[in-house]
């Protein structure tokens, strides 16, 4: 699954730098995930860095984009270049 910034967002600004794939992005109202650019951090950390720094919790996983790690990890192959898999 990729991950969303929901409503709760304070606008705080720490997810944006964090993000490996720079899926996050300033929105009209919150910051935003672009689901083609997140791979929850796979294939860079162990968990995703935007959650890791998020002072309020407002980053879940995205109900309907629902993807496994080794999609996640093919997408990360993909926007890197870098080829993770044994």
């Amino acid at each position: 699954m990729a991950l969303m910034i929901t409503d709760e967002c304070i606008n705080c600004d720490v997810c944006e730098p964090a993000c490996p794939n720079e899926a996050i992005y300033q929105g009209q109202e919150v910051y935003e995930i672009d689901p083609d650019l997140c791979t929850e951090c796979v294939g860079h950390y162990d968990e995703p860095q935007c959650v890791s720094v998020c002072p309020v919790d407002c980053i879940p996983l995205n109900p309907n984009i629902v993807e496994t790690k080794e999609q996640l990890l093919i997408k990360f192959e993909k926007i890197t270049g870098k080829w993770e898999r044994v």
